[in-house]
């Protein structure tokens, strides 16, 4: 997604990396003191934390100061918290994944099983050690998120409010992972499962969450909170869609994703919810979760789930979805609805 649509002032985002740079610095000081294996788990983590697009901090400083606030410590301070639980969750889920690698180097899980490789442990030891590393390390930035909040300065109401947002994010969260591995191991869900599981698991703690905090740090009235939560579920539904569909028919060399990849992991999304109910599936099912799968034969999967309907149901979700986003800016300030207009426009021409 197009960083200037949730553009933030350099000294916003720089001031994120330096609470996340001094947290990990105060964590391998303290793990330090219990050996080096407390030690590798924080450098480890620490590697995995960086080079993303720091989006959700984005979130939690554009809603802060579109209204008002000023306190950019403060506000850095609640924007690295959804950073660290970002990378909490990614790494706790390439390990349900079984992924051993992100952007194309090893992740927390991969880092240390290939320590143990070469040390000579047989591969399935190593296996086990590195989903082991990634489940504690993963645990660690979890404990770390809501800390950071703590240190944002917030007291009072206001410091209970912003705990309580990222508890309940971490909770939906949770209960939208499990969700998706019932989902994978039973009969094929509904379309309104699969969103549902969707903003459980990833929009409530990418927009959601950080959009009301931001609101909550800035002092803004319960109605413009309740206004930005609604938004950011709308927007977070529509973002996850437009996943879906970029995931099969995007252009890799824009997207940075290979389009085949969901086909070949079977991936149970939006469009093949829908496919699964017509009369194409039989044509689609034999080649969902092939490992092997050709380009010609991804090709094939493409037009049909096409011609099942599927993309144009996507395509009206995400308009859909993207316009109740819209609609529930109407009472916002004019340069945060500015802001967030914005990323909705843009999240809709992605796919057209």
């Amino acid at each position: 997604m197009d960083e200037g649509t949730t553009a933030v002032t350099p000294d916003g985002l720089t001031l994120v990396d330096e609470c996340l740079d001094r947290f990990f610095r105060l964590a391998a000081h303290r793990a330090a003191a219990f050996g080096r294996p407390a030690a590798d788990l924080v450098r480890v983590l620490q590697q995995a934390s960086c080079g993303g697009k720091q989006f959700r901090p984005r979130m939690v400083l554009v809603a802060y100061g579109g209204l008002g606030g000023r306190d950019m410590r403060a506000a850095a301070h609640v924007a690295a918290a959804y950073e660290l639980l970002h990378t909490a969750l990614v790494v706790h889920d390439d390990v349900i994944d079984r992924d051993w690698s992100r952007r194309g180097v090893p992740n927390v899980a991969g880092s240390f099983r290939d320590d143990a490789t070469t040390g000579g442990i047989p591969i399935p030891t190593a296996e086990h050690r590195g989903t082991s590393a990634a489940v504690i390390a993963g645990d660690l930035a979890l404990a770390g998120a809501p800390r950071l909040i703590e240190s944002s300065g917030a007291d009072g109401d206001r410091r209970s409010r912003l705990l309580e947002i990222l508890d309940d994010a971490v909770f939906a969260s949770a209960a939208g992972e499990m969700t998706d591995v019932d989902l994978a191991m039973g009969p094929m869900p509904t379309v309104e499962e699969i969103l549902a599981m969707e903003r459980a698991k990833t929009s409530v703690y990418s927009f959601e969450a950080p959009l009301q905090s931001g609101a909550v740090l800035a002092g803004a009235p319960e109605t413009v909170v309740a206004a930005l939560g609604v938004f950011g579920r709308e927007v977070g539904i529509a973002y996850q869609i437009v996943d879906d569909v970029l995931g099969v028919f995007g252009n890799e060399a824009t997207t940075g994703k290979t389009a085949v990849g969901d086909i070949r992991e079977g991936k149970r999304t939006v469009l093949i919810a829908h496919a699964a109910t017509t009369e194409h599936w039989f044509a689609i099912e034999p080649f969902l979760g092939n490992r092997d799968l050709t380009d010609d034969q991804a090709e094939h999967v493409r037009l049909r789930l096409v011609c099942s309907g599927a993309r144009d149901l996507a395509q009206d979700l995400i308009e859909r979805h993207a316009a109740l986003a819209a609609a529930a800016l109407a009472e916002l300030p004019d340069e945060l609805r500015a802001r967030l207009g914005a990323l909705v426009t843009e999240l809709v021409d992605r796919v057209r």
